[in-house]
């Protein structure tokens, strides 16, 4: 695929795409690419058009979105649930960014390698990632597997591949690793009220500093904690990060389904979908 057509299907599936057909009424990427995948685009309506969009991504061009859907549908919706797990996306670890993370009891960071991407950067990732969470999988195409099993073969991270059919298959299950859990690592990736629960849950008060020397007071509090206390405090406010309708959620299209989760939709803005979509 040339490298114009991939920047369009790259563009449709994105938050600021949806944004601008939902309440602007127009967006140039919608428009482009719908006219360049779609024969008959006018006969149909955009919940068609998506799901044709959608199709051509899995039958000839599997990019990140395409991966990330994949696995919030197959895992979120599928293993688990939205009432009891909690998905997040684009975290910022270290010098990296975790794609996928999964919360529930557990906390399992999913790094995507697509057909299209090569590993160089990989063994910085992990480095990073297991400096905040203590289990880890590669998420990558059947093409890749033999270049990720032998680079993982020693390693406690697992192996997941998205088939050509677009299902899941667990090759090598992660086994937990703690040895490189980094409290100063954990501590900013919190916000501001996550780390605030935290001490006044352990500590049940707050730093009484100055503003300029409340961060510092409030990181020495948390590096304070036995390193297995500060995992499981922040493993528990992550898991609350995300704050969803679950029950307008659940009835948006499978397409769209990792998009959605991580727009912070109100009632209002599902009525703007559904009347968008059935458009």
């Amino acid at each position: 695929m040339d490298s114009a057509n991939s920047i369009l299907l790259n563009r449709f599936f994105t938050r600021n795409t949806f944004k601008q057909v939902i309440v602007d009424g127009e967006s140039s990427a919608y428009v482009a690419t719908i006219r360049r995948y779609i024969a008959d685009y006018l006969g149909k309506t955009n919940k068609e058009r998506i799901s044709e969009i959608y199709q051509h991504l899995k039958s000839e061009y599997q990019n990140e979105y395409y991966y990330k859907n994949t696995l919030l549908n197959k895992l979120l919706l599928g293993v688990h649930s939205p009432r009891t797990t909690t998905a997040l996306t684009e975290v910022p670890i270290g010098k990296s960014k975790a794609d996928f993370i999964l919360i529930n009891g557990k906390a399992i960071v999913y790094e995507i390698k697509t057909e299209l991407d090569n590993f160089d950067r990989l063994d910085g990732q992990m480095e990073d990632y297991y400096k905040a969470f203590s289990r880890m999988v590669i998420v990558t195409s059947e093409k890749n597997y033999d270049n990720v099993q032998q680079k993982l073969q020693n390693s406690p991270a697992g192996v997941c591949l998205l088939t050509k059919k677009g299902t899941l298959r667990i090759c090598k299950e992660p086994i937990e690793y703690c040895d490189m859990l980094s409290k100063p690592i954990m501590f900013k990736v919190l916000r501001k009220n996550e780390y605030e629960q935290i001490l006044i849950k352990v500590f049940g008060l707050l730093p009484d500093v100055s503003q300029f020397e409340y961060y510092r007071a409030c990181q020495s509090l948390f590096e304070s904690l036995p390193t297995d206390v500060a995992y499981r405090m922040f493993i528990r406010v992550l898991k609350l990060r995300m704050k969803i309708d679950i029950d307008e959620y659940l009835k948006t299209p499978y397409e769209l389904k990792f998009l959605i989760y991580f727009s912070n939709y109100k009632k209002s803005d599902y009525a703007k979908l559904y009347r968008f979509l059935s458009t």
